[in-house]
């Protein structure tokens, strides 16, 4: 995942902020090391479905926790904080956010009607967490990474579901 974001910054190096999806952490701990090398005021967000809150609710309590799984989104399924990303989150993540998964169907949404993208339900969680806190990003330079595409097709009919008419 490190070669990801040191492609995107390459390509975009001015962005102000990156938002990733978590479900163990490697990819949010990929972005901070690569931003703490490459751009040391990029502000990393992680975003986590609070139907599997377990990496967020370890990197907020400063502890590995365990916490139950009630998430659809398949690749954000953990049900317990990993020591070793942990570690890193919490040295240089900005903020761990959560969003519903309502929102996360609907961004996976988007992503396929608005970008011709199929981005599987936990790929599609850092734009759900830009679209749930607008005021937040706007007027910034924001990068949202689309981690999967595995979406099977019962998934892309139930995120085709959320789309407005």
């Amino acid at each position: 995942m490190a070669t990801a974001y040191l492609e995107l910054l390459e390509q975009a190096p001015d962005l102000d902020a990156v938002v990733v999806p978590v479900g163990g952490g490697s990819g949010a701990a990929a972005a901070c090391l690569v931003a703490a090398a490459l751009a040391p005021d990029l502000e990393v967000v992680a975003v986590q479905s609070a139907a599997a809150p377990a990496a967020h609710d370890s990197w907020r309590a400063g502890d590995l926790v365990q916490r139950d799984i009630r998430t659809r989104a398949e690749g954000l399924a953990t049900g317990c904080g990993f020591a070793l990303t942990q570690a890193v989150l919490r040295d240089h993540l900005a903020d761990f956010v959560l969003v519903d998964d309502d929102a996360i169907d609907r961004a996976a949404g988007l992503f396929l009607t608005g970008a011709r993208t199929v981005a599987e339900t936990a790929g599609a969680a850092g734009l759900a967490a830009v679209l749930a806190d607008r005021e937040r990003f706007a007027g910034r330079r924001v990068g949202v990474v689309c981690t999967g595409g595995n979406a099977s097709p019962a998934e892309l009919r139930r995120v085709l579901a959320s789309v407005p008419a």
